[in-house]
């Protein structure tokens, strides 16, 4: 996930780190602050694979400052991550919502609709946070208030998305 937002959010024009890092934790939500730890590992991951550039500057005081830009194999990548966003990318909500952020760089309409159409096919699949078995419980099947709430917003949340898929792929 971490990868796949700093090659769209550089997608959009080259960014210091400090910017790109205020990006991806508005993108992520603030319950999954981003770490310089995790960040600047990951860049320097992409700068050695030649997918990012990064060009040092002046800073305002003493230190200086890199600004880090997409080359064309980073492009490349991004725009082949997103065509074949499978797995967790498809099923984990977080990691689902950073390739729907940056969905529309891929120039091919169908490569959209076919990432959507497997999380389509994911949601239609039967799911549930608590099973009796093999059967998934539903919001009517418990009497604790709490995951009965956790049960009917999920399903709110899959009615609305599902929804949404379908008309967009119409």
């Amino acid at each position: 996930m971490l990868e796949l937002a700093i090659l769209g959010f550089l997608a959009e024009g080259p960014l210091h780190g400090y910017q790109l890092r205020y990006r991806i934790a508005h993108l992520s939500g603030h319950a999954r602050p981003i770490s310089d730890g995790s960040l600047y590992p990951a860049i320097n991951r992409l700068v050695n694979a030649g997918l990012l550039d990064r060009q040092t500057e002046p800073g305002a005081s003493a230190a200086q400052r890199h600004t880090l830009s997409l080359t064309d194999t980073g492009h490349r990548g991004l725009l082949r991550r997103l065509r074949d966003a499978t797995g967790l990318d498809i099923s984990d909500s977080t990691r689902y919502f950073t390739v729907l952020a940056f969905l529309s760089l891929l120039p091919d309409t169908a490569d959209q609709h076919a990432v959507l159409r497997r999380r389509l096919e994911f949601l239609e699949q039967p799911a549930s946070f608590f099973h009796d078995g093999d059967r998934p419980l539903s919001a009517d099947d418990t009497d604790d208030p709490y995951r009965r709430g956790m049960l009917t917003i999920a399903r709110a949340t899959s009615r609305a998305e599902k929804s949404w898929l379908r008309e967009v792929l119409a």
